[in-house]
């Protein structure tokens, strides 16, 4: 079984829509596959409790099927800093107890492609003292980035690369995300910004999605691959 922790340079650097393009691209290979959103801010309420439409892409490309509460089990209503969120809520978070919830996850749902997806970027706080890329430390995951295309991406992703590296875990690939149409591959030095990343960033790159009128994981995950993957 392969699992891969994913994060971002950035809130809304496209992570949701790179995670689920891998599992269907993932899918389309004949695997079965799992995505996992542990913490989501921004969830509205159902009559089946809070839902978050992120998980709820990654519950979408899990096959076989799963609950929602397996993606998400700790959902917040509040579009604001998960901390935050869980805070007011009453419901503090702790990584501990986020990891032992994945540990239990992955060992009662194997599934051959499996991605468990952060929140914002490498750095976001989970409480007062620990941040997400501790989760991602506690099961010695290997880590595949998003990186958000825009002004300012070569320096959030270099930065997001390092403090990867010095967490002691290996930086699996990455993929390119256009996610403003102002930034694209007809902008002049679209390529060059891009090799740069592929010289500096020191891991494969699994791909480059464009920016897309309707962004769907049938649609990015033409754009990608998992031969790169170890």
């Amino acid at each position: 079984m392969s699992t891969y922790f994913v994060t971002g340079t950035n809130t809304d650097a496209g992570k949701t829509l790179v995670a689920s393009a891998l599992l269907c691209a993932a899918r389309r290979q004949g695997l079965s596959t799992l995505g996992l959103k542990p913490v989501a801010s921004g969830s509205e309420a159902t009559e089946n409790g809070l839902r978050n439409a992120d998980a709820l892409a990654l519950q979408a490309q899990s096959v076989p099927p799963v609950a929602y509460r397996t993606v998400n089990p700790f959902a917040f209503a509040p579009a604001i800093a998960p901390h935050l969120a869980a805070d007011e809520a009453g419901c503090p978070l702790s990584a501990n107890a986020i990891i032992d919830a994945l540990k239990q996850t992955l060992k009662q749902t194997p599934r051959e492609f499996t991605l468990a997806e952060g929140a914002g970027g490498w750095r976001v706080p989970l409480n007062a003292d620990e941040d997400f890329s501790e989760l991602a430390a506690g099961l010695k995951l290997p880590v595949i980035l998003t990186v958000g295309l825009t002004l300012g991406c070569l320096n959030h992703a270099r930065l997001t690369a390092e403090a990867i590296a010095a967490d002691g875990l290996t930086l699996a690939g990455w993929v390119g995300s256009s996610i403003d149409p102002a930034f694209s591959a007809d902008t002049p030095r679209f390529t060059a910004n891009l090799e740069l990343l592929e010289r500096k960033l020191g891991a494969p790159c699994l791909g480059i999605i464009p920016h897309l009128e309707t962004p769907t994981a049938e649609a990015a995950s033409t754009y990608l691959t998992l031969q790169e993957l170890s």
